[in-house]
């Protein structure tokens, strides 16, 4: 009876039909003025109503992945994830242990050299102290003879607060899309490394190391890149590694490119902000340090900052998301200097959700793959 799973979902919303038609079947019997039945009353609206509330609740979450369990629900989800190895034969003492192999979505029973795979590891970070759970896209190339000693480019793909890492994978079809465009030649074989920024749930650090907290920015810009070099098959020069993200993750993948440029050469936010909110989700991130402050605000940066070397993608809509106008801002804002480049993509229409993602996620992997240098004789051979 987990919260995404169908045998949640399924009872909750009989059980709303069948207390609807229950109320409507036994309200004759309690139009009258007595007490008793004035709570009958009372109780039968109460109940249906709460029973809908969890039906729509239950379903939203399942197809926009919001929470995945009812820990996460209720903020109760601490745990870091235990290190175990189940890959046969391998017996890696690094950062990075495969815990879970399995296929793209869509492309079951398939070969790896076919469809590539999805793998799920926990990623230990020696630097911020931070663990947390990701998912691993491999390319069919990575397993394919003639591609056995080349590099691949990476980009992080994040999700938004509080998200789940395998919406990544089973919603916005991040595995699926790279796949096919790879395929139909539209970007280069590309790992993709999945995960959500909620990597001290359930507190949002909006990927900012936090005075005496969470070092997640150290983590996404020191150990992540550090993990994955070292387990997969991921080029060392400049230009290997890009970072892709929505609504918060989209924040992260923008600040993170801007303050390492050596690390991401391209930052893609799909529907994001520009600086970082404190609420009761965040807690005091900063705590008092004003330079902190400034260093998340993303429009303080590009006014009193260099500009870093680096290439930004920002996504809007002109009718359905809050963030047009400062996304247009935004565009102008990095055109008026010298180093960074701007890309964008505006649609006529669309909410902050997954639907309007999976339409900006093939054109955001193409930029990507145009900017990720990747080994380039892998790219001669095909």
């Amino acid at each position: 009876m987990g919260l995404t799973s169908n045998n949640t979902l399924v009872p909750a919303v009989l059980s709303a039909v069948a207390l609807f038609a229950g109320t409507v079947w036994l309200w004759p019997r309690l139009a009258r003025r007595g007490w008793r039945s004035v709570s009958g009353r009372i109780g039968l609206l109460f109940t249906t109503q709460v029973l809908i509330f969890v039906s729509v609740g239950l379903a939203a979450n399942q197809a926009f992945g919001f929470y995945a369990s009812w820990a996460d629900l209720f903020g109760q989800e601490t745990d870091q994830g235990v290190v175990v190895d189940h890959t046969p034969g391998k017996r890696s003492s690094g950062p990075l242990r495969v815990t879970e192999i399995g296929d793209v979505p869509g492309r079951g029973g398939f070969r790896p050299s076919s469809a590539g795979q999805v793998q799920k590891v926990d990623i230990v970070g020696p630097t911020s102290h931070i663990a947390s759970p990701a998912y691993v896209y491999l390319p069919p190339e990575y397993f394919q003879e003639r591609y056995r000693t080349r590099t691949f480019p990476a980009a992080v793909v994040l999700t938004g607060y509080p998200g789940t890492a395998r919406a990544l994978v089973d919603k916005l079809h991040y595995p699926r899309t790279a796949l096919e465009l790879t395929k139909s030649g539209r970007i280069q074989p590309m790992i993709l490394v999945m995960l959500r920024p909620t990597v001290a749930p359930p507190r949002d650090t909006e990927c900012a190391d936090v005075p005496g907290g969470p070092q997640t920015e150290t983590f996404f810009a020191k150990d992540l890149p550090k993990a994955i070099d070292e387990h997969y098959r991921v080029g060392k020069e400049l230009g290997n590694w890009g970072i892709i993200g929505d609504s918060t993750g989209g924040y992260c993948a923008l600040k993170l490119a801007m303050h390492h440029p050596k690390v991401y050469v391209a930052g893609a936010g799909l529907s994001p902000y520009y600086n970082a909110p404190v609420d009761p989700t965040t807690g005091d991130l900063f705590q008092g340090d004003k330079a902190l402050r400034n260093r998340a605000n993303l429009w303080w940066c590009l006014k009193h900052l260099s500009a870093p070397d680096t290439s930004l993608l920002v996504s809007s809509s002109k009718v359905g998301e809050k963030n047009y106008k400062d996304t247009l801002k935004f565009i102008e804002r990095v055109k008026a200097t010298e180093t960074t480049r701007i890309s964008s993509i505006i649609l006529e229409s669309g909410g902050h959700n997954f639907t309007t993602w999976r339409r900006e996620i093939p054109a955001t992997l193409e930029w990507m793959s145009g900017l990720l240098t990747g080994d380039q004789r892998s790219m001669s051979d095909r």
